[in-house]
């Protein structure tokens, strides 16, 4: 016996992104929504939007909502499996009647509606409660499922035991009967909560994505939590043994800054899919706001949806790389370029003839010999705190130099994104940062600055930077995607067409652009579902 879903719609909250994937030709993304207004609430759902091309979105009628005493009280983060027989299944957390975290069980009414616009819930729900030693509110937001080569299905479920986290590790013959294995696939000591764990392989060789069950010597996998105490993305690589159901990393993971991120700045909760139309793995987060709670209030809404990245496995074997879609350029209007300009000591240049509010920006920066570059100390440890410490204003030798976007003709606001250069004992290093201090002339803002290191030679290539803004958020990729940052940033004055882009060069040694492409970025297309035409 299934239980139908029915739920009204409201005007919403936008949080993390559950269960996206690609069924018959559409795109699927759920998310987490406040019905009740625009700040996280007491009763979440899932709302369900679709497209064709990851750009152009129509909401449909919302997918889950509380219901039933193992739900009642909130449909939290879950995930989307595609069984055998293109038959999609969600398992979520439902926030039950006595206020514990509980997994549960969804269908599609008809599998024959590519929309997938109505869903059904299992009435055996739940089919995972917390297990012994775990607190109520410590188990939630399971994995998409994989696989094994002993035809058992396996799932995560994201938890904490005192201050130890870990991912809990489910299998199950038919998807709806799940047996807890006695060990975590992964735990580590003083992390706290882990949410919206996430697992799947990357092919060692190629940017090609792989199907979540794959597992030959081809592919590494990648393990992914989302850090309640910090509110960060973490991620380790490693190999997955499914005869133990244990996973080792190849790099111990500790939680902190010395720690690999898919991004540095305002991105959590994410959410990967392997996208069978064009074999690859795409990428989903949420990005929170930096503004108060009153004014996200007075606006009616908080929150927003990273743009989809495609990722995949750097050729070092080391970490992962992510860029836009490609289908992010369709959006590409009016270009100006610049080639082979010299940015001299304290230089700025204006792009001109774009709309600085919704932007694509790529820059390419060719550096001279850099013998003269600033010693670096080991003890600078912490890429964030450095660009705290040596921010857009404080002149260093080699940097910084880069882009200040969203800014007003006086720079009295202005949001830089800027590259640092220093001399280590056997290599260079190249520091990223994303400058906030003087982004916006309003009060009650976090102005927090984000940093990271960027794994490249500046000696034999050069130092890239692409920047994609829309008003409000700005997604920041160096060396086409090894290291990014998002940011939320909220001018007072440079908005609309009074917003400019510069180029900058704040060190003492000249940098050159050897190449800059900006094109002005059109409105996506978000409609209802009564416009929506198969």
């Amino acid at each position: 016996m299934m239980v139908v879903v029915e739920c009204a719609n409201w005007w919403l909250d936008r949080a993390d992104p559950n269960g996206p994937m690609y069924y018959k030709g559409v795109y699927h993304l759920f998310y987490q929504y406040n019905p009740l207004g625009p700040l996280f609430g007491d009763k979440m759902i899932w709302a369900h939007s679709v497209s064709y091309d990851l750009i152009n979105w129509i909401h449909l009628s919302h997918a889950l909502c509380p219901s039933g005493p193992y739900d009642i009280n909130s449909c939290w983060s879950g995930s989307v499996t595609i069984l055998p027989g293109d038959k999609p299944f969600i398992l979520y957390t439902g926030i039950d009647a006595s206020g514990q975290q509980v997994q549960n069980l969804a269908m599609p009414e008809n599998l024959s509606d590519p929309l997938l616009k109505d869903w059904v819930k299992f009435s055996g729900n739940p089919v995972m409660t917390p297990p012994n030693g775990v607190k109520d509110d410590m188990f939630r937001d399971p994995t998409t499922a994989w696989q094994a080569p002993d035809g058992r299905w396996r799932v995560l479920v994201g938890g904490q035991i005192d201050n130890e986290g870990m991912a809990f590790v489910y299998w199950s013959w038919d998807f709806i009967h799940w047996t807890k294995l006695d060990h975590p696939l992964y735990s580590v000591q003083e992390t706290g909560m882990w949410e919206c764990p996430d697992i799947f392989p990357v092919s060692i060789n190629g940017t090609i994505g792989v199907d979540t069950s794959v597992l030959n010597p081809g592919v590494k996998h990648v393990l992914k939590t989302s850090l309640f105490s910090d509110k960060h993305d973490y991620y380790v690589l490693g190999t997955y043994d499914p005869q133990m159901d244990i996973f080792s990393p190849d790099t111990d993971f500790h939680g902190n800054s010395n720690d690999l991120r898919y991004d540095y700045g305002k991105f959590y909760a994410s959410k990967t899919f392997f996208d069978s139309a064009k074999n690859r793995r795409v990428l989903w987060a949420w990005a929170n706001e930096s503004d108060s709670t009153q004014d996200d209030i007075d606006k009616g809404w908080s929150g927003v949806q990273t743009v989809p990245r495609a990722i995949w496995l750097d050729k070092s074997g080391k970490q992962l790389v992510q860029w836009p879609v490609e289908e992010i350029e369709t959006l590409r209007g009016k270009q100006v370029s610049i080639h082979d300009k010299e940015l001299g000591s304290g230089s700025i240049v204006e792009v001109s003839g774009i709309t600085a509010s919704q932007v694509d920006v790529e820059i390419d920066f060719e550096l001279p010999e850099l013998e003269e570059a600033e010693l670096f100390d080991p003890a600078w440890v912490d890429p964030q705190q450095l660009c705290n410490d040596k921010n857009a204003s404080i002149q260093g030798r080699f940097g910084p130099f880069g882009l200040l976007i969203l800014a007003t003709e006086d720079l009295t606001e202005k949001t830089a994104i800027f590259f640092r250069i220093f001399k280590g004992q056997n290599k260079y290093v190249v520091l990223m940062c994303s400058d906030h201090s003087r982004s916006s002339l309003k009060e009650d803002l976090d102005k927090t600055t984000y940093g990271a290191f960027v794994d490249i030679d500046p000696h034999h290539g050069k130092v890239s930077l692409r920047s994609l803004v829309d008003h409000s958020i700005v997604e920041s990729f160096a060396a086409r995607g090894k290291t990014c940052i998002t940011t939320r940033v909220y001018p007072k004055v440079a908005v609309e067409n009074e917003a400019h882009l510069f180029a900058f060069n704040n060190g003492t040694q000249s940098v050159v652009i050897s190449s800059l492409n900006a094109w002005n970025m059109n409105q996506a297309r978000l409609s209802e579902e009564e416009s929506f035409k198969l």
